[in-house]
């Protein structure tokens, strides 16, 4: 695998503070936060979330910004109404592994199908990038080839086998927390061969001092965290106003 298996890092985080912006639409039945750009420049952004699914103020929040980048933003519910329980999970009663086997390709795939139709057939944007936080990536991965996502950015992925990773056939950018159970440093390395091999444009930003989630539920008081979501935000946008 070119990244672990999610675990309890990938519950752990600080919600952030502000008020969203967006409003929760449907595409094709599935609820879906939607974050308009004032002045669009064409394009759409799939946030492909983490276990917390779409209605988790951080996402919808990081959702806006990309939206204030002129990018329309969209973050479709991928879990069916059922993310993951935090409470029952740090109080030993929620089986992880039971709930992965709810929602593996099976289940979030024709999800993301779906979507992106829709973005492209009905709302006709020009391309998608897709963004993938955790759990999500391993969704940016699968669909990171041709007529479906023209181009991805993923932050400290878990569940990505290496055999999805070697099918890709657009850019990718990741951005990788230097303290991390789940994309460690030998499977960093690893991705790095693959996406050397492929021979296409990718990038891996290794942001020290933070662990698995910064990028989307860090604490914002710790300066290096700051420091690190901000930059890895930067990444994803320059990376998009390049490739799209």
């Amino acid at each position: 695998m070119a990244s672990l298996p999610p675990g309890e890092c990938c519950i752990r985080g600080i919600k952030h503070e502000g008020t969203p912006k967006g409003s929760i639409e449907k595409i094709a039945k599935i609820p879906t936060y939607f974050a308009r750009p004032a002045k669009p420049n064409g394009s759409a952004i799939f946030i492909f979330g983490d276990v917390f699914g779409p209605i988790y103020q951080n996402v919808q929040l990081i959702a806006d910004d990309f939206a204030a980048q002129g990018y329309l933003t969209v973050v479709p519910d991928l879990l069916h109404g059922d993310p993951v329980n935090v409470d029952l999970f740090l109080g030993g009663k929620f089986d992880l592994g039971e709930w992965l086997g709810r929602h593996d390709p099976t289940t979030v795939d024709p999800i993301a199908d779906a979507v992106i139709d829709h973005l492209k057939n009905s709302l006709k944007v020009k391309s998608i990038a897709g963004v993938g936080y955790c759990f999500g990536a391993k969704y940016v991965v699968r669909h990171l080839k041709e007529n479906q996502l023209d181009v991805a950015y993923i932050a400290h992925p878990s569940f990505v086998t290496s055999e999805e990773l070697s099918a890709i056939t657009k850019p990718l950018s990741i951005a990788a927390s230097e303290i991390d159970a789940i994309f460690t440093k030998e499977k960093r390395f690893e991705s790095e061969k693959i996406l050397a091999d492929l021979k296409l444009p990718y990038q891996i930003n290794l942001y020290g001092g933070v662990e698995h989630g910064f990028a989307l539920r860090g604490d914002l008081s710790i300066k290096e965290v700051k420091f690190a979501t901000d930059r890895a935000f930067e990444q994803a946008v320059t990376w998009f106003n390049y490739w799209v």
